[in-house]
């Protein structure tokens, strides 16, 4: 499969999954069932009031990455924090609590902003930057890059290590894909050795919720036990709680697996920024070639 296709996939999986998720976000299972029966379209509604085929805070927070890297890759993390603050000024319809603080009292120093943040809320252990880390591993191709900036973005908002090892694994995984390799094998051995290894071959006992550690023991599982691209995120969007964050962070590792092609057009045909995705998607590609 060619580079682009997985790049591409990868960029979309992430939307598609948010915009699938969104309409059931902070739903319970049994609620999706009795009001949706089985979600597999994408519809919008759901708490935010969301068109169909918009997208929500993961989307735009990981377009913020990309664009970011694209404008600076050799040091972003200038460009990706102008662009974080540019989003927020323009009123989003959902912003995760942390990310809302961190923003709030951001000064000169994003990682002072997070370690406050933290102490102010008694916590930062959310799924926030690794909704939005997926671009690096599109953009880089040496792993050293792209372990640096990885965790570069995760602590410019979430100062708890729980998330930047969880942005790193993640990232990792996404190398392996991008470079050929199976989808189980890649998840497990980038899983070995960590909180995650031997938690995710069976359902998580856990609930679908935006603590970093139960939001990508859902991501792994679904990634694991999903036969296509469709059953991941239709899995994730019908789980509830955080679905939409969960049905993005699979989404973009099941895009670059399946590549562009394997996401049912139904999907990408449904998505309202398909302009920008694909203006972002031919960039990396160049960008990771160029490197």
């Amino acid at each position: 499969m060619r580079i682009d296709s997985r790049i591409k996939g990868g960029v979309y999986g992430v939307a598609v999954g948010d915009a699938l998720g969104g309409t059931t976000e902070f739903m319970s299972a049994g609620e999706i069932r009795a009001q949706y029966g089985y979600l597999q379209q994408i519809i919008g509604g759901g708490v935010w009031g969301l068109a169909p085929g918009e997208v929500t805070d993961d989307t735009m927070m990981t377009l913020c990455v990309a664009e970011g890297i694209l404008q600076n890759p050799a040091d972003p993390e200038e460009q990706i924090g102008r662009l974080f603050l540019e989003w927020y000024q323009s009123r989003p319809k959902d912003i995760g609590n942390i990310i809302r603080h961190v923003f709030e009292h951001y000064e000169d120093s994003w990682k002072e902003a997070a370690f406050y943040a933290h102490v102010d809320l008694g916590q930062s252990g959310g799924n926030g930057s690794l909704m939005r880390c997926l671009p690096v591993a599109l953009a880089y191709r040496e792993p050293a890059d792209i372990d640096k900036v990885t965790v570069m973005q995760s602590r410019m908002t979430h100062y708890d290590p729980r998330c930047n090892e969880a942005c790193v694994i993640y990232n990792r995984i996404a190398y392996r894909l991008l470079c050929g390799e199976e989808l189980g094998d890649a998840i497990r051995r980038e899983a070995a050795g960590t909180e995650y290894e031997g938690l995710i071959e069976r359902e998580p006992d856990c609930e679908p919720s935006g603590f970093v550690v139960h939001t990508f023991r859902w991501v792994l599982h679904i990634l694991l036990t999903a036969p296509d691209f469709g059953a991941v995120v239709e899995r994730a969007a019908n789980l509830g709680g955080d679905s939409d964050t969960i049905g993005a962070i699979a989404g973009g590792l099941a895009g670059i697996y399946f590549g562009y092609e394997g996401i049912p057009s139904k999907y990408t045909e449904a998505i309202l920024i398909k302009e920008r995705l694909e203006r972002v998607a031919s960039r990396l590609a160049q960008l990771r070639g160029a490197l």
